[in-house]
Order: C-alpha cells, then structure tokens, then sequence
C-alpha cells in the first residue's frame, strides 16, 4: 500500500505565502506522476498543477506565475509554494501521485489540507 500524508495548509492573509508538502509512505514502489488538486466550497475538484511521467510541468492559468510544483524523489514528497495568495485560493488542496506498484500503476490521493486566505 501507498499513502499520501499532507502538511502545510492554514490561514494566511491575501498577499503571503504558503508551501504544500505530501509525502508518500510505504515500499516497493516508484513515483511517475504527481499532482495538486483543490476543491473549493460548492465547487468540483479542478487541477491545480501537475509534473508528468515525462517531466513535464502543467498549472491551471489562474495560478500561473504565482504557485510553483515540485518534487523531491529521494524524499518521496512533493510540493506546492504559493505566493501571493488571493480570496479565491482559498480551498482543500489534494495531493495525487501515480506510483508504479508490482508492475501495476495506481493512482493515490491525499487526505486534503485546507488553505483559507482571508484578511
């Protein structure tokens, strides 16, 4: 088994910064793909940002050149810095990773992190 654990989310003001952490637990297993996700209240669950199988990295245009994804595969972890933080960020923020798992590829979320930006 595979388990995704989140940290970093809280309440911060527009304008500041957070960073998203996930790390992934268990064994045998390799890391392909990794993701965020958020929901906001009312809302479906949309892409936030994600690397590819191949390296490539995606993010939604209304985070475009303020939050940045990244992964650290000696760790197991990836990660989401956000800065300048809007109102409209405000969501639960879900990791996702697709992992290799005895010749199987699975995909395994998070339990969710809540980002609330208010003044």
């Amino acid at each position: 088994q595979v388990q995704l654990v989140e940290s970093g989310g809280g309440l911060v003001q527009p304008g500041d910064s957070l960073r998203l952490s996930c790390a992934a637990s268990g064994s045998g297993f390799d890391i392909n793909d990794v993701a965020w996700y958020r929901q906001a209240p009312g809302k479906e669950r949309a892409l936030v940002a994600d690397i590819t199988g191949g390296g490539r990295v995606n993010y939604a245009d209304s985070v475009k050149g303020r939050f940045t994804i990244s992964k650290n595969n000696a760790k197991n972890t990836m990660y989401l810095q956000m800065n300048s933080l809007k109102p409209e960020d405000t969501a639960v923020y879900y990791c996702n990773a697709g992992v290799i798992l005895t010749g199987r590829y699975l995909k395994v979320w998070g339990q969710g992190t809540l980002v609330t930006v208010s003044s």
